[in-house]
């Protein structure tokens, strides 16, 4: 696949379709997350503890079970799945299928993006790459126009739009910056563009589009991005910056501005019903930013546990009911979901993938399966990636 510098047209917006599920806000500054869904939650105690490793080595709760989709190097209708998946995000079909995208995380212009199409029962019925010839693709996120968003995290890294229909060419979206990008998220309301950065002193970055098209959807080759300051300690009022030089032709970004706050290694990060939920892995939290509100919060820091059941945070979710999952990338190999009470509790855990982490946790588009893969498997190698499908009482 080429890299052709074409823009996605408007008809083929219109036709793509919005699939990701849906997340109730949270505000405030305490651990405590008001129920603003009518939707039943999933119910922590309903779910039970988890139960004895299965035959592909994940431990689940009573009434779950997990299948294995994908290996890498694995041949599924002539290709072959990608090394190292990471970050990854579901998109409906019109014939009621839907389609699984990850990314590979593979350095030297190794990476780039696949996507695993299902029918509407569930099955595997073609494979295909979306994206070639990029560097270390680690999240990203989906698009209410229905297109990936595949981020490089390099230094000079940047963000490739891809079709994960598999019908166009990926698009250079040069102006959402080069930086060591992890993932980025879409305000539905106002079209502006979250994306965060893998870094000790990683910023909080925002694109602002200088013109919307027919359909309401922004223009990613011309607009402008900035950066967030804190304006008062670690939580409270942003202010945001303009970024002098988004290309980073001399300075890095996250020092262009020197009013601009550092976040601890920025991981996953999703949207929501007017709020921005972000992870840092580097101190172990969670941080939401209500955007009406201008207000940032933090809804769980595992520094406040004695022993957190949350580690080594990662990508982040949620499920059909508005409860966040959030993956680790080492500590216990677990998702945890956060209930809109601010109650942590396992979902799964993989055993014997002691070098691997959790990636790329996303459900199918009616929430009845979650999908997630162990990036480097049992081996602890990237070729030896699994791709897993669970199903359950979601």
């Amino acid at each position: 696949m080429t890299r052709k510098q074409q823009t996605f047209s408007c008809k083929r917006r219109s036709f793509l379709q919005y699939s990701f599920m849906g997340l109730s806000a949270f505000v405030g500054n305490s651990l405590l997350l008001p129920n603003i869904s009518n939707a039943s939650p999933l119910g922590l105690e309903s779910i039970g503890d988890l139960q004895a490793p299965d035959s592909n080595g994940v431990r689940l709760p009573k009434g779950f079970s997990s299948r294995i989709i994908a290996r890498s190097g694995y041949d599924y209708f002539g290709y072959s799945w990608l090394a190292a998946p990471d970050g990854g995000a579901t998109f409906a079909t019109d014939d009621g299928g839907w389609i699984y995208v990850s990314n590979s995380e593979m350095p030297y212009g190794n990476g780039g993006a696949g996507s695993l199409r299902f029918d509407k029962n569930g099955k595997l019925i073609d494979a295909y790459s979306i994206l070639n010839n990029t560097s270390r693709n680690c999240a990203g996120g989906h698009t209410p126009w229905g297109t990936w968003l595949s981020c490089e995290e390099v230094d000079a890294g940047q963000v490739w739009e891809c079709d994960p229909y598999g019908k166009n060419d990926p698009v250079l979206r040069a102006s959402l910056g080069r930086f060591n990008h992890e993932a980025v998220a879409v305000d539905t309301n106002t079209m502006q563009l979250y994306l965060t950065e893998d870094k000790m002193q990683g910023c909080l970055y925002r694109y602002t589009s200088n013109s919307l098209d027919k359909t309401g959807y922004p223009d990613l080759d011309n607009g402008y991005l900035e950066v967030a300051e804190i304006i008062y300690g670690e939580i409270g009022a942003l202010r945001w910056h303009l970024l002098p030089d988004p290309q980073a032709k001399d300075i890095p970004t996250r020092e262009q501005v020197t009013q601009s706050s550092g976040f601890n290694g920025g991981e996953g990060i999703w949207f929501h019903q007017g709020a921005i939920f972000f992870t840092t892995k580097g101190d172990d939290r969670v941080y939401t930013y209500d955007i009406k509100n201008n207000n940032l919060s933090i809804i769980y820091n595992a520094a406040l546990y004695i022993s957190p059941v949350l580690s080594r945070i990662d990508n982040i979710t949620s499920n059909k009911s508005g409860e966040l999952l959030v993956g680790e990338d080492g500590g216990d190999l677990q998702i945890v979901i956060i209930s809109k009470e601010g109650k942590v509790k396992p979902l799964l855990q993989l055993i014997g993938h002691d070098y691997s982490e959790i990636t790329g946790p996303a459900f199918s588009p009616d929430g009845s399966r979650l999908y997630f893969s162990s990036q480097r498997g049992i081996t602890g190698r990237s070729e030896s990636g699994i791709t897993f499908e669970i199903t359950g009482a979601f």
